[in-house]
C-alpha cells in the first residue's frame, strides 16, 4: 500500500531516484514509527509523513516524523555524532560507504514556554533528547546527559521556586522574532558555536518574545528523555517540569539572549 510520504527534493538528490522510488511506494518506508521530533507515534499509511535525513561525512541515517511537526528536509551532522549516537530513531540506515554501520541518531528536543516562577513570567526553553546520551568516546546503555551539562555549568535543580543563575558565556539566539540557536563558548576563548541549532527557525509566542526582551535572558532547562514529553499546554509543561525536579531529574540556567 502507498505511504502517506513527503520526500524533498534535496533527500531524493541525496538517497537517489530509486530509493526516493521505493519509499513512496511503500516497499521500504516502515507503516508504524515513533516520529523524530516529538516521539510520539506515527502512521505512513494514515497521516502525511516527512523523510528526515542525519548526513554525516560518510554515512546517513533516514528518519521518519509527523509532516505537522518537520518537514522532509537533509540535516548536516558531523561523523562523530552519527557514529558516537545511541540508537535512538525509528528509521532505516543509508549506508553512503557500504563499510559503515551507523547507529540512529539521538536528537535533542527543544520546547518553548512561559514559567511562573516568584510571581513573574520568565521565558523558558526545555531541552529533552529523544534517546540516552552517552559520553563521547564511550559506549554503554547508560544516560550521562545531565553530568555533560553539568560540568558545563548547569545547576541541578530540586524545584522551580527561583530564577537559576546566569551560566555566562552561553546565550539564546533569537533573530527576526524566531528561535535559531543556543551558543556555547568556543574553544580557546574563539567565536561561540552552536550548541543546539534549529533545522529551520523556531517560532515564539508573541508573550515568550515580549518577556524574553523584558528580562533579556532565557531560563533553559533540561532532562533526560523520558522525563517531560512533549506537553501541549505551559500548565502541563510546568507539571512535569516540577517533577523532574521533585525526582532529581532537572538541571537549569540561565542564559543572556542574544538578537531580538
Amino acid at each position: 500500500m502507498p505511504r502517506m510520504l513527503d520526500v524533498s527534493d534535496e533527500v531524493r538528490a541525496e538517497i537517489g531516484d530509486e530509493e526516493a522510488d521505493r519509499l513512496l511506494a511503500g516497499e521500504n518506508a516502515p507503516g508504524s514509527y515513533d516520529c523524530t521530533s516529538c516521539r510520539t507515534p506515527g502512521d505512513s499509511e494514515q497521516e502525511r509523513t516527512s523523510t528526515v535525513l542525519f548526513v554525516g561525512e560518510e554515512t546517513a541515517v533516514l528518519a521518519f516524523a509527523h509532516a505537522t511537526c518537520l518537514p522532509s528536509q537533509v540535516v548536516q551532522v558531523t561523523e562523530e555524532q552519527l557514529q558516537g549516537a545511541v540508537r535512538s530513531i525509528s528509521g532505516d540506515t543509508v549506508d553512503l560507504d557500504p563499510d559503515q554501520v551507523v547507529p540512529e541518531q539521538a536528537v535533542l528536543g527543544v520546547t518553548s514556554g512561559l514559567v511562573l516562577i516568584a510571581g513573574e513570567l520568565h521565558p523558558a526553553l526545555v531541552v529533552e533528547p529523544t534517546g540516552p546520551i552517552v559520553r563521547p568516546g564511550t559506549t554503554g546503555l547508560g544516560d550521562d546527559f545531565l553530568p555533560l551539562l553539568i560540568e558545563q555549568g548547569f545547576m541541578p535543580l530540586m524545584e522551580l521556586s527561583e530564577v537559576p543563575p546566569v551560566l555566562h558565556g552561553w546565550s539564546v539566539l533569537l533573530a527576526m522574532g524566531q528561535l535559531h540557536a543556543v551558543l556555547q563558548p568556543g574553544t580557546n576563548g574563539g567565536q561561540p558555536v552552536a550548541w543546539w541549532q534549529a533545522h529551520q527557525p523556531l517560532q515564539v509566542t508573541d508573550g515568550w518574545r515580549a518577556a524574553a526582551n523584558k528580562h533579556q535572558q532565557v531560563l533553559m532547562f533540561a532532562a533526560p528523555v523520558g522525563s517531560i514529553g512533549r506537553q501541549p499546554r505551559e500548565d502541563l509543561l510546568r507539571d512535569a517540569l516540577d517533577k523532574a525536579a521533585a525526582n532529581g531529574k532537572l538541571v537549569g540556567v540561565a542564559m543572556p539572549l542574544a538578537g531580538t
